[in-house]
């Protein structure tokens, strides 16, 4: 199984600690908003809905405003309307991406993410064009500060797919199915400060690029990133 992406951590770390973690909360609470509508808001009975808050969490989201997203997504009138669309492409030296919207404007999205795709040298592709080099697994990343032994048995013991280490970071996947029962074993057994800790999309193999075109490659997936209908941009650049 291919490494969760190290950049990928970086970037969220960086964005809860500068200008960007507002806009964060904004992408995640829109999430929220959709994972909510149609239901009663009560997390636990619904599996989308307590994913997303996890991922809520694990971004330092302020418990008011995922308790405000979900009344917002609940409430008698609202005009929750976003849906869910995702493009398929690559940047340059071959890497693929996978973006998933949410908007309220199809045009205006596609109109977005078709630019900065072509002005950092990428281009769109169709449907099914890349999505096929990545898995939706659950992934909960921590520092290595803990013992590994202990860690190993606490996730294989809960039904994990696999540990690794990278550098200074242990990652455990999981079926997204099992991956509550795993993050909540971690926490009992008193393993619970995360760096990231989501259900997300994995890519198969890695691309190792130069420094200058992984660097290009970067500067897109960034630009990506700050779109705002983009809530996640996925990639198979080894970084």
């Amino acid at each position: 199984m291919s490494g969760h992406s190290k950049w990928a951590t970086i970037h969220r770390k960086k964005g809860l600690i500068d200008a960007e973690r507002g806009k964060i909360f904004q992408k995640i609470a829109k999430e929220i908003m959709v994972a909510a509508r149609g239901t009663n808001g009560d997390i636990e009975s619904n599996a989308s809905l307590r994913a997303v808050v996890e991922k809520a969490r694990s971004n330092n989201m302020p418990k008011d405003n995922i308790q405000k997203a979900i009344d917002k997504a609940i409430g008698a009138g609202n005009d929750v309307n976003f849906e869910s669309i995702r493009y398929e492409g690559y940047a340059s030296g071959g890497v693929a991406i996978m973006v998933d919207c949410l908007t309220d404007n199809r045009n205006r999205t596609a109109m977005l993410v078709r630019s900065t795709l072509t002005k950092h040298g990428g281009n769109l592709g169709t449907d099914g064009s890349v999505s096929y080099m990545f898995k939706r697994f659950g992934v909960i990343e921590m520092e290595n500060k803990y013992d590994f032994d202990k860690v190993m048995d606490i996730a294989i013991s809960n039904d994990a797919l696999d540990v690794k280490e990278e550098d200074d970071v242990y990652i455990v996947y999981t079926e997204p199915a099992d991956f509550i029962k795993v993050k909540e074993a971690f926490e009992s057994e008193g393993i619970n400060e995360f760096l990231t800790s989501e259900i997300t999309y994995v890519a198969d193999n890695k691309i190792s690029l130069d420094d200058e075109k992984t660097e290009k490659v970067m500067n897109l997936i960034e630009a990506l990133s700050d779109i705002d209908d983009v809530s996640e941009v996925y990639h198979n650049l080894d970084v």
